[in-house]
């Protein structure tokens, strides 16, 4: 009986703690931040995040902060990027959570020594297929397949 008791308040200690998110589960979040300030460009990306706190009960996570921030700090030359390896598309004209997913995914390449590139690349083509159209995991995964040849390996 003094067992069932000890597992109980053990129980009752760990309800209250935050589960933390894996990596997938943090991309998914710096997807909705990267995708939502497609529609506030002008919002700071730390209040956009601490918003989500709020709002949306998002996690703590430095991933997701430090991502979210970094696309938008990099923005232009991951743009430049993106617009040279997709032939015949402006950026502008990208679907946006397309879009969002590969600024994450290059953003990643450029920045995250620890992330390799083809974890980067994959991630991002089954983000596409959960969260865009048909076509989408065809495109990013052509789009981010031409910048990866580019890039230099990670240590």
């Amino acid at each position: 009986m003094g067992n069932y008791y000890k597992s109980a308040d053990k129980y009752e200690s760990l309800k209250g703690m935050a589960k933390t998110m894996n990596r997938h589960e943090a991309r998914e979040a710096a997807l909705g931040l990267v995708f939502e300030r497609s529609f506030k460009p002008d919002e700071d990306s730390s209040k956009l995040y601490e918003l989500a706190k709020e709002e949306r009960a998002l996690e703590e996570d430095e991933y997701v902060r430090r991502v979210t921030a970094g696309v938008f700090e990099n923005l232009e030359r991951i743009d430049a990027l993106i617009e040279g390896s997709a032939k015949g598309w402006k950026i502008n004209r990208m679907p946006g959570v397309s879009l969002a997913l590969m600024r994450i995914c290059v953003y990643e390449m450029l920045f995250e020594a620890d992330i390799p590139i083809n974890v980067s690349l994959n991630e991002a083509v089954e983000l596409a297929k959960k969260f865009d159209g048909d076509d989408a995991p065809a495109f990013v995964n052509g789009v981010l397949n031409k910048i990866s040849k580019n890039m230099p390996e990670k240590a």
